[in-house]
C-alpha cells in the first residue's frame, strides 16, 4: 500500500506544494489557489494491522501547516471535489479558513465536482461558492461507529454527543445560507442532495458557472459509491447514491456510458421505441415505481422550498419590528430553540409589558401599606367663617367682639346669651 506524498517547499515567496491528495500554489504572494480533491482526516487511516490505507487524503495538520504558506494572500480559490470524512477535521479547516476571511482575505469555492458532508463545511466557509449545473452538494447529520456493550446512560450521552456536533454543522450552515436552524435540521435528518442549482436556490452556493465543462457523476449499481470525473468514491457504511444520479457498473473504471434508463427498442422498425403505454403494460410494475419515486421526489423539493419560503418570510417579518423590542428577544425568535413569528413575537412581548405593569402597581400599592400613608387623615377643611369686615371699617368694639368669639371657638366653648 501507498502513502500520500511527503511536502515540498521552496525558500521563495513563489510557494507550490504538491500532494496527492489536494495542491496549494501562489506565484505572485498575492493570490493562491488549492486543489481540494480527497476525503478529509485528522490523521493517516490505517487497516487493522496498523498499515497506511491506500487512498487520498486531506490530512488535518498537513493541510493546516501548508495553509501557513499562503495566509498572506489576499485572494484564496479552493476548487472542490470531497466527499467529506471526519467532522472535526472538517469544521477546524473551516474556522481556520473563516479566520482568514475575517482578516480580509476573500475566499472563493469553486465546486468542480461533489461537497458532501465535511466538504461541504469547508464549502460554507468561503464567502463567494461557484457552483456547476452537475455539482452535487450533501448535507447529513453526523454519525459514528460504536463497539462495545453500553447501558440506556451511555447511549443517551453518546447521543447527546452527537447533537453537539449536529449544531456546531447547523452553525455553519445557517451563517452561510441565512435559513433557520429548524430547516437546516430537517435538511440534515433528510441527508439532502443538492445540485449546482438547487444550492443556489438555498442559499448554499452564490454562482452558477454555466459556460463550464460538464461534470460527469455517476453511481454504482448498488448505490454505494459514485464516480465523479472518472474517480471512484465509496460512500460511508449505510449511505447510498440518491436514486436520480445515473448508475454505472462496479467494475467500470469510470462513467464512460451510464445506464440512461433508455427506453426499449422494438423489432426493426428503425429504432422506434416504445411509447409511455406500451412501457406501462409491458412493465406495469417498474413503471409504477419510477412514477411513484418521481412524485415523492417533487413532493420532497417542493416541501423543501415551501419551507425555505416561509422562513424568509418569517425572518423578514421579524425584522421589520426588530427596532421596537429587545435585541435578545429578537436573536431568540430567530435563531433560539424555539423560534417563532413576529406575530407571536409581539404577543410575548406584549405579555411581558402587561406582567411588568401588573407587578410595578402591586409593589406600589405595597410600599404605601408598609409607609403607613393610608392611615394618615385628611387635613381638615378650613371652617367657614363666613363673610369678614374689614378691620379697617370695624369700629374697636366689633374687633374686640370678634375676637372674642374666634377664642371662644378654639377652646371649645359655646358663647351664651
Amino acid at each position: 500500500m501507498s502513502i500520500p506524498a511527503k511536502k515540498t517547499r521552496r525558500k521563495s515567496p513563489a510557494v507550490s506544494i504538491s500532494k496527492k491528495a489536494y495542491t496549494m500554489a501562489t506565484v505572485d504572494g498575492s493570490s493562491a489557489e488549492i486543489t481540494m480533491y480527497g476525503d478529509i482526516y485528522e490523521e493517516q487511516p490505517t487497516n487493522w494491522w496498523g498499515e497506511p490505507v491506500e487512498g487520498q487524503f486531506i490530512l488535518l495538520t498537513e493541510f493546516l501547516e501548508d495553509l501557513k504558506q499562503i495566509s498572506a494572500c489576499k485572494s484564496i480559490t479552493i476548487r472542490m471535489n470531497s466527499y467529506g470524512g471526519d467532522a472535526g477535521a472538517s469544521n477546524m479547516i473551516h474556522n481556520r479558513l473563516r479566520e482568514l476571511a475575517r482578516a480580509g482575505t476573500k475566499l472563493t469555492c469553486i465546486v468542480d465536482g461533489v461537497a458532501m458532508s465535511g466538504g461541504s463545511l469547508i464549502m460554507c466557509a468561503c464567502d463567494t461558492v461557484k457552483v456547476n449545473p452537475s455539482s452535487l452538494i450533501m448535507i447529513h447529520k453526523c454519525w459514528t461507529f460504536l463497539w462495545g456493550g453500553y447501558n440506556a446512560d451511555e447511549l443517551r450521552e453518546q447521543a447527546t454527543q452527537q447533537d453537539a456536533w449536529d449544531k456546531m454543522q447547523m452553525e455553519v450552515y445557517t451563517r452561510k445560507t441565512g435559513l433557520s436552524a429548524t430547516v437546516i435540521s430537517h435538511m440534515m435528518a433528510d441527508t439532502t442532495y443538492m445540485t449546482g442549482r438547487e444550492a443556489i436556490e438555498k442559499g448554499f452556493a452564490d454562482e452558477l458557472i454555466e459556460d463550464a465543462e460538464p461534470t460527469s457523476i455517476a453511481a454504482s449499481v448498488d448505490g454505494r459509491s459514485l464516480f465523479v470525473n472518472g474517480r471512484k468514491m465509496h460512500l460511508a457504511p449505510g449511505m447510498f447514491a440518491p436514486d436520480n444520479i445515473p448508475t454505472v457498473t462496479p467494475e467500470a473504471s469510470a462513467p464512460v456510458e451510464t445506464d440512461k434508463k433508455q427506453p426499449e427498442v422494438t423489432g426493426n422498425e428503425g429504432g422506434i421505441s416504445m411509447t409511455l403505454e406500451e412501457l406501462r403494460a409491458k412493465y406495469p410494475d417498474e413503471i409504477a415505481q419510477v412514477e411513484a419515486d418521481a412524485r415523492a421526489s417533487v413532493d420532497h423539493t417542493d416541501a423543501v422550498n415551501t419551507a425555505i419560503q416561509a422562513e424568509r418570510a418569517r425572518m423578514q417579518e421579524i425584522d421589520e419590528i426588530s427596532g421596537l423590542l429587545d435585541a435578545t428577544a429578537v436573536q431568540h425568535a430567530k435563531y433560539g430553540d424555539k423560534p417563532c413569528s413576529a406575530a407571536d413575537l409581539l404577543m410575548a412581548a406584549a405579555k411581558t409589558a402587561a406582567k411588568q405593569g401588573k407587578k410595578f402597581l402591586a409593589d406600589l400599592k405595597e410600599d404605601g401599606e408598609e409607609s403607613g400613608a393610608e392611615g394618615v387623615p385628611a387635613a381638615p377643611a378650613p371652617a367657614d367663617e363666613g363673610p369678614k369686615e374689614h378691620e379697617e371699617n370695624a369700629t374697636p368694639e366689633a374687633r374686640m367682639t370678634n375676637a372674642r368669639s374666634m377664642v371662644a371657638d378654639l377652646l371649645g366653648k359655646k358663647k351664651e346669651g
